[in-house]
């Protein structure tokens, strides 16, 4: 006889932004840093030294907190890591749904910029909340 083990049941939400996604999304931008700096350079708010350096520093994080997250055995510290990471950035996305110049640069301008904020908050919840089931140490 044999024991059957069961799998818990994914939601709709955890098919489409499980930790692969999760590890897309940040291992992807962290490649996109380090690829084009230029690009993200205008980005770094001016009261930040040497905006290359941030943006390389940025991209190696997001590398770094990606392959946390996509291991079962450090996706806990890969979440809380990924939290602290966006919790650093989020300077930089104030500083553009602030600053006119970067209005009529992004999709959707300022109201698009502004409503990224409190989205970036359920992105760490989303992060950190997923890292908890998923994670082989977890509490269910």
């Amino acid at each position: 006889m044999s024991a059957e083990v069961a799998t818990p049941k994914k939601s709709v939400a955890e098919k489409i932004f499980g930790p692969w996604t999760i590890f897309g999304i940040f291992f992807g931008a962290g490649v996109s840093h380090l690829a084009t700096p230029k690009l993200w350079e205008p980005a770094v708010p001016p009261q930040l030294p040497e905006p290359k350096l941030m943006v390389y520093l940025s991209g190696v994080a997001e590398i770094i907190g990606g392959l946390l997250y996509i291991f079962p055995r450090t996706r806990k510290l890969g979440g809380n890591y990924l939290v602290l990471l966006l919790i650093a950035v989020f300077p930089a996305n104030i500083y553009m749904a602030l600053d006119a110049k970067w209005h009529q640069q992004v999709p959707g301008g300022k109201i698009a910029l502004l409503a990224r904020l409190p989205i970036q908050f359920l992105g760490m919840w989303w992060v950190r909340e997923l890292a908890r089931r998923t994670s082989p140490s977890s509490t269910k």
